[in-house]
């Protein structure tokens, strides 16, 4: 009762403001409508609803659904693609360890070929060597042997020459081959 003994005095101090040409309460909050505004606020509320619950939320909903769905998705393949990389490095990595062997491998073999073939040609070009060390000593050996012989001669022909100088004489030739063989001994 309190209600409608407040309303009805505000509406009649709204009706004498109104007769004077405008409202002093701000036409929502006039107590005179709260009833009908109450009715269309229900109204436009459940309509609302109604649009919302119907044709808005389950779009949304189907929205949310199909992202989650995508995203699920996409994580899925992230994931393999992920998987798949890690395989791949994997195998680079054992491909590079077993290029890197087999490199080790191929240049220790070379190197020992090498070695071996090195080797073989020194031990050759030794025996070259010594075999010309042998010819040219046995020349030498030769040639110092032909000199001697020569120089006996010349030894002997240079004594007799000093003796007939000195004396005036030939000096006996086996005197003189006998002195040249004790002075080279």
């Amino acid at each position: 009762m309190f209600i409608t003994e407040a309303v009805a005095a505000t509406a009649a101090q709204d009706h004498a403001a109104g007769a004077a040409g405008h409202s002093a309460v701000f036409p929502p909050f006039d107590v005179s409508t709260f009833a009908s505004q109450i009715v269309w606020l229900a109204i436009a509320f459940g309509l609302l609803y109604f649009v919302m619950a119907r044709v808005a939320l389950p779009r949304v909903a189907g929205i949310l659904e199909k992202r989650s769905g995508l995203i699920a998705g996409d994580l899925e393949t992230a994931a393999a693609a992920q998987k798949q990389a890690n395989d791949a490095g994997l195998a680079y990595e054992k491909t590079l360890g077993d290029a890197r062997a087999n490199a080790q491998k191929t240049v220790q073999q070379l190197r020992d070929a090498l070695t071996a073939e090195t080797e073989t040609k020194r031990k050759a070009l030794e025996a070259d060597l010594n075999g010309k060390l042998a010819t040219a000593e046995a020349t030498i050996a030769a040639t110092k042997a032909d000199a001697m012989t020569n120089v006996t001669a010349i030894a002997s022909d240079a004594a007799s020459a000093i003796v007939r100088q000195i004396t005036g004489r030939d000096a006996d030739p086996k005197v003189v081959a006998a002195a040249v063989a004790a002075v080279n001994g």
